[in-house]
């Protein structure tokens, strides 16, 4: 292996990227510093400290970027109202920007010349990471194991790990059969029966929300405060951006709200099966685009949607870093100065239903809107003259075509 003294290893503490993290060494003969990022994924990180300890690491970076992973990432994303190919929220995709900045930052306050990750080659993390990290650091070396070692199977794996005494946890215990990625916005599952497309994927698969059909049978109400496009309370209390994600996750979970079961196409090619559970998220995109419904104006409300599936599909693909979604983030962000008010939502399983929404800058004028006597502020004979001017082209073809 070519010269590489210290590298910044993505490291979670389980059995992949504690391997990656030996495997460096022997093979690199290079210094790891182990970064851990606690972005809301439920689960306690100090045991990844006590494993990096364990195997001898100097340098370890635990960090709390909850705040900072919902407020510069999830909600500049939902300002757009993003959906990659019509029902994917971007769970896993929006994270890895902000990981792969951290990377990158490590390995300069550390004096790293490289950074390595667990992605394999088969996904689109790989893809995601290595944008970013070049988008940031033009010169950083990347190392990615999966494409570099013959460690292909699970038992060659638990082989390396028992050869150079690195700890495997739940040994004994049942292993999930699904490949698992969570974080505050989301829970993303794979593999095992999913791998099929026809199979119904099994109820205690699910970590995050009751069934539809086991949520309560009575509604809950809840109001939501929007400020620039981002919510800042729910049901009248200031919360911060991670602290709205956290609660709305609660909430749609009791109601059954965020499963979704799809196929997608990943950016390296082929089709993958996956399910999510995204409830808080979920929430978050009704209630955002209710109150754009009343305060954007229309023609910038159409051309938000145009420009969001090419939005979606930079993110998707890695490019959060890019200037074309910096550019288009500008003229999103540009939108939202006056999508300000207050969204109030029924949660009823499985449902999100939108039965209020109001803003200072409401754009809805109901004295034009009513069914009822106007008092001249609209006059219907003028859409005669309307009607005719948009009928024009439709007019002249049928003429001269027949």
């Amino acid at each position: 292996m070519s010269s590489v003294n210290k590298v910044v290893l993505a490291y979670s503490g389980g059995l992949d990227t504690s391997i990656i993290l030996k495997w460096l060494g022997e093979e690199y003969g290079c210094e790891v510093v182990t970064f851990t990022a606690d972005l809301g994924q439920g689960e306690e990180l100090e045991p990844a400290r006590a494993k990096a300890e364990a195997l001898g690491i100097k340098e370890i970076f635990i960090e709390d970027i909850r705040e900072e992973f919902v407020r510069d990432f999830v909600y500049p994303m939902f300002r757009a109202n993003t959906i990659y190919e019509g029902e994917y929220l971007l769970g896993t995709s929006i994270a890895r920007p902000l990981i792969a900045k951290r990377l990158v930052e490590i390995a300069a306050e550390t004096g790293a010349d490289a950074i390595s990750h667990g992605a394999t080659g088969k996904g689109n993390d790989q893809v995601r990471f290595e944008l970013g990290a070049y988008a940031l650091n033009p010169d950083i070396r990347v190392i990615a194991p999966w494409r570099e070692w013959d460690l292909n199977s699970r038992q060659k794996l638990l082989d390396y790990a028992e050869k150079h005494g690195i700890p495997i946890e739940k040994k004994q215990g049942k292993k999930s059969p699904y490949s698992m990625d969570a974080n505050l916005l989301h829970i993303s599952y794979e593999g095992g029966i999913l791998e099929d497309p026809w199979s119904e994927p099994e109820e205690s698969m699910w970590l995050w929300s009751v069934a539809p059909e086991a949520a309560p049978d009575k509604p809950e109400y809840v109001e939501l405060t929007f400020r620039n496009g981002d919510i800042t309370q729910i049901n009248g209390e200031d919360k911060t951006p991670a602290q709205v994600l956290a609660e709305l996750n609660r909430l749609g979970g009791v109601h059954g709200i965020g499963r979704i079961d799809i196929v997608e196409n990943r950016y390296v090619g082929m089709k993958c099966r996956g399910c999510y559970e995204t409830p808080g998220g979920t929430i978050m995109l009704k209630a955002h685009r209710a109150i754009e419904s009343i305060t954007l104006d229309r023609e910038v409300a159409h051309l938000k949607d145009e420009l969001m599936p090419r939005y979606a599909t930079l993110i998707y693909n890695g490019y959060w870093w890019s200037p074309e979604r910096e550019m288009l983030q500008t003229a999103i962000d540009s939108t939202q100065a006056e999508v300000n008010g207050v969204v109030r939502l029924k949660l009823y399983k499985g449902n999100v239903i939108v039965v209020g929404r109001k803003s200072d800058q409401s754009l809805y004028d109901e004295n034009i809107a009513t069914f009822e006597d106007d008092a001249g502020r609209y006059n219907q004979a003028d859409a005669a003259g309307f009607i005719k001017l948009n009928a024009l082209r439709l007019r002249v073809a049928k003429r001269i075509r027949g």
